[in-house]
C-alpha cells in the first residue's frame, strides 16, 4: 500500500506540475506586453500587479507540487509546506465546487440568455477561459491528491486522532476567543454572498449590479457554503465537540474552508484595489463589497491564527517525525 501512495503521489505531483505550464506562460505572455488571446487592447490596462501576482500564486504551486516527492520537501518546515498548500487548497477548491456547479446549472436550466454586451469574458478570447479554469480543475485535483498523501506520511498521528485527543493547554481559551471572533464575521460574509447569490445588488458597484450572471452567483453561493463550513467546523475543534470523533473530518473541514475565505478574501481585496481607477470610485465602493470582502479575508486570518496555535502544541507535545526517507 505504501509503494502504490508514493506512486500515486509522484504521478498527481507531475500533472499538476504540468497543469501549471499553461498559465504561467499566458501570464508571462501579458507581463512582457503579449495580447496573445485579448479581444479588447485595453483589457489588461491596470491588470498588471495581479497578473504578477497570480503568475506568483502559480508558480508557488508548481513548487509545492515538487515538494511533495523530493528529499527537500520532506525536510522542510511545516510551516513552509502547510501554509501555501492552505492557501492553494481554499482557492483551487472553492473553483473545484463551483465550475462544475455551474456546468450542473446550464445543464438543468439550459443555456443563460444575457442583452447583447453582457458576457463574462468581455475582452478576452473564449479559449482562455477553458485554458486557465481546465488547467485550475487539474492542476486542483492533482495537488491536494498529492499533498494528502504527503500528509497522511507526515502527519499520520494528527490524521489518526479524535477531537478530544487535542492539547487542552492554556492557550485554549485564546483559541475558543478566536472562533467565537472569526465564526460571527463568517456567518455574516455567507449571509452578503448568499444574498448575492440570489439575485440581490445592494452593496454591489453600480457597474457590476446589472452584470451578474449565473457563473457569479455560482461562486458567490460556493463561497457562503464554504463559510459555513468554515465557521462551523472551527467551533466543532476550538470547544471540542464531540471529543470522540475523528479530528480528520472537522480538520479537513476547517482546512479548505478557512483558506477559502482568506485566499478569495485577499485575492478579491487585491483585484478590486489594482483594478479600480480613481473616476470609477463613486460608483464602484458603495462600501458594503469591500467590507465583505475584508470580512472574508479576517475570519480567515483569525481562523488561521486559532489553527496554527493548536497545530504547533499538538507537534510540540507529539513530536511527529518528518516523513521517512524513501526505501
Amino acid at each position: 500500500m505504501r509503494h502504490k501512495d508514493d506512486a500515486v503521489r509522484v504521478v498527481a505531483a507531475g500533472v499538476a506540475m504540468a497543469a501549471t505550464v499553461p498559465y504561467l506562460m499566458l501570464k508571462l505572455l501579458w507581463l512582457t506586453g503579449s495580447e496573445v488571446g485579448v479581444r479588447d487592447p485595453g483589457a489588461l490596462g491596470g491588470l498588471w500587479t495581479l497578473n504578477l501576482l497570480t503568475f506568483g500564486m502559480d508558480a508557488i504551486a508548481l513548487a509545492l507540487a515538487l515538494a511533495f516527492v523530493r528529499p527537500w520537501g520532506r525536510r522542510a518546515a511545516a510551516g513552509l509546506v502547510a501554509f501555501p498548500m492552505w492557501v492553494a487548497t481554499g482557492l483551487l477548491g472553492t473553483i473545484l465546487v463551483a465550475v462544475p456547479a455551474d456546468l450542473l446549472s446550464s445543464l438543468v436550466l439550459g443555456p443563460e440568455h444575457r442583452p447583447p454586451g453582457q458576457h463574462a469574458d468581455d475582452g478576452l478570447a473564449g479559449w482562455v477561459f477553458a485554458l486557465v479554469y481546465g488547467g485550475f480543475g487539474v492542476q486542483g485535483i492533482a495537488l491536494i491528491t498529492a499533498f494528502v498523501l504527503y500528509a497522511r506520511r507526515r502527519w499520520a498521528g494528527l490524521l489518526q486522532a479524535r477531537i478530544g485527543d487535542l492539547p487542552d493547554s492554556p492557550t485554549r481559551n485564546v483559541q475558543r476567543a478566536l472562533a467565537a471572533v472569526a465564526a460571527p464575521v463568517a456567518l455574516g460574509v455567507a449571509a452578503a454572498r448568499a444574498y448575492w447569490a440570489a439575485g440581490g445588488t445592494v452593496g454591489l458597484p453600480l457597474r457590476w449590479a446589472d452584470d451578474r450572471g449565473r457563473s457569479i452567483a455560482t461562486m458567490e453561493a460556493v463561497t457562503a457554503a464554504m463559510a459555513v463550513v468554515a465557521a462551523v467546523a472551527l467551533l466543532v475543534l476550538a470547544f471540542r465537540i464531540g471529543p470522540g470523533r475523528r479530528l480528520r473530518v472537522p480538520l479537513t473541514a476547517a482546512w479548505i474552508g478557512a483558506g477559502s475565505l482568506f485566499g478569495w478574501g485577499g485575492y478579491q481585496l487585491v483585484a478590486f484595489g489594482t483594478s479600480t481607477t480613481v473616476p470609477d470610485l463613486p460608483g464602484a465602493v458603495p462600501g458594503l463589497m469591500v467590507l465583505v470582502q475584508a470580512g472574508q479575508f479576517s475570519a480567515g486570518l483569525l481562523m488561521l491564527a486559532a489553527g496554527a496555535i493548536a497545530l504547533t502544541e499538538w507537534g510540540a507535545r507529539h513530536h511527529p517525525a518528518d516523513i521517512e526517507s524513501p526505501g
